[in-house]
C-alpha cells in the first residue's frame, strides 16, 4: 500500500509540474505582449496607446525580459517555497486572492454536489428498480437531456425562467441563500444526470448476482437488500463520476461563476487570463489541478473500504 502511496504522489507531482508549465508557456506565446496588458489594465486609458518608455519599466519590474524557462524557474522556485508571487493588475499576492475567493467556490460545489447525490442516488435506485417502466424511460430521457446540455446554455434558461420571468431569484450575485440556488443547479445538473445513469445501471448489474438472490430467498426485505448488499457494490462507478465531478466543481466552475458573477476561483482565472495576469493565472491552475488529483486519489484508496476485494500493491 505505501509504495502505491508513492507512486501516485510522484506521479501526482508530476502532473501538476507539467500542467503548470503548459499554462505558463502556452499564456506567454500567445498573442500580444504582458507588459502591454499590464499598462491597459492598471496605469492608461481605454484608447491610449504604451509608450516603449513605459513598457521598458513594466518589462523591468517583472523580470519580463528574461528567457521563458528562466522566468518559470522562478515561479516554480517561488511555489515550491510556499510564495506565488503577487498579481500584476492587483497588485496583491496571488495566496491571498486565492485564499479570498476560494469559500465562495467550495460553496458552490458542495451545493451543487449535495443536489447531484440527495436526488441522483435516489433517483437512480428508483429507475433501477422500475426497470423499463414509463417512469424509467422518462427518467432515462431527463438524464440523457441532462448530459447533453451544455451548462452555459441551462444558466441562461434558469436566469430567464425564474429571474427575469417569475423572479424568483435573483439574476446573479453573492451573500444570501436565494443566490446560491440557480448556479447550483445549473453546475449540478450534469453531476446529477450522470449519477443517475451510473446508479441506475450498477443496480442492475449487482441485482443480477447470486448473492443478491440468495439473500432474497432468505426472506429479507427489499429494502434490506437495496441497503445492505446491493447498494454498496452498485457506487462504485458512481463515486467516481462524483469525485471527477467535485474535482472540476472545487477548482473553479468557470463559465458557471462567470455568468452568475459567483466570487469564486472560476471568474477569477477568466479575469487573469483576459488581463494576461499570469502569476495568478499560475495561481489558480496550480489550485485546480491540486484539487483535482488529490480528490481522485482520495477516491481510489477509499474503494478499498467500499470493496475489500480492492487491493493496491
Amino acid at each position: 500500500m505505501m509504495g502505491y502511496l508513492l507512486k501516485r504522489l510522484a506521479f501526482m507531482g508530476v502532473t501538476v509540474l507539467a500542467v503548470c508549465a503548459l499554462t505558463f508557456f502556452l499564456m506567454n506565446i500567445i498573442p500580444g505582449g504582458t507588459a502591454e496588458l499590464i499598462l491597459k489594465h492598471t496605469v492608461l486609458e481605454l484608447e491610449e496607446i504604451p509608450t516603449d518608455e513605459q513598457i521598458a519599466e513594466i518589462s523591468t519590474q517583472y523580470n519580463l525580459h528574461d528567457p521563458l524557462y528562466i522566468q518559470f524557474g522562478n515561479w516554480l522556485a517561488g511555489a515550491l517555497q510556499g510564495d506565488l508571487g503577487s498579481s500584476y493588475i492587483q497588485k496583491k499576492p496571488v495566496s491571498y486572492l486565492l485564499l479570498l475567493r476560494l469559500p465562495a467556490t467550495i460553496q458552490l460545489a458542495f451545493a451543487a454536489m449535495s443536489i447531484a447525490v440527495l436526488i441522483g442516488v435516489p433517483l437512480g435506485i428508483f429507475c433501477a428498480i422500475r426497470e423499463n417502466k414509463f417512469t424509467d424511460y422518462i427518467l432515462r430521457i431527463v438524464t440523457l437531456m441532462g448530459v447533453s446540455m451544455p451548462g452555459f446554455w441551462l444558466a441562461l434558461i434558469l436566469i430567464l425562467f425564474f429571474s427575469v420571468n417569475l423572479k424568483l431569484f435573483p439574476v446573479a450575485g453573492y451573500g444570501e441563500l436565494r443566490y446560491l440556488v440557480l448556479p447550483a443547479v445549473a453546475l449540478s445538473a450534469h453531476s446529477l444526470a450522470l449519477t443517475l445513469r451510473m446508479v441506475r445501471t450498477g443496480m442492475l448489474e449487482v441485482m443480477s448476482q447470486p448473492y443478491i438472490a440468495f439473500a432474497i430467498s432468505k426472506g429479507l426485505s427489499p429494502r434490506h437488500v437495496i441497503a445492505r448488499h446491493a447498494l454498496k457494490n452498485a457506487l462504485l462507478p458512481a463515486i467516481t463520476v462524483l469525485a471527477l465531478s467535485l474535482g472540476h466543481m472545487l477548482g473553479g466552475a468557470v463559465v458557471i461563476e462567470s455568468i452568475f458573477a459567483w466570487p469564486g476561483v472560476g471568474s477569477l482565472l477568466v479575469d487573469a487570463i483576459s488581463g494576461r495576469d499570469i502569476p495568478l493565472v499560475q495561481g489558480c491552475v496550480l489550485t485546480i489541478v491540486g484539487v483535482f488529483v488529490t480528490i481522485n486519489l482520495l477516491v481510489d484508496l477509499t474503494y478499498t473500504y467500499l470493496d475489500p476485494r480492492i487491493r493496491y500493491g
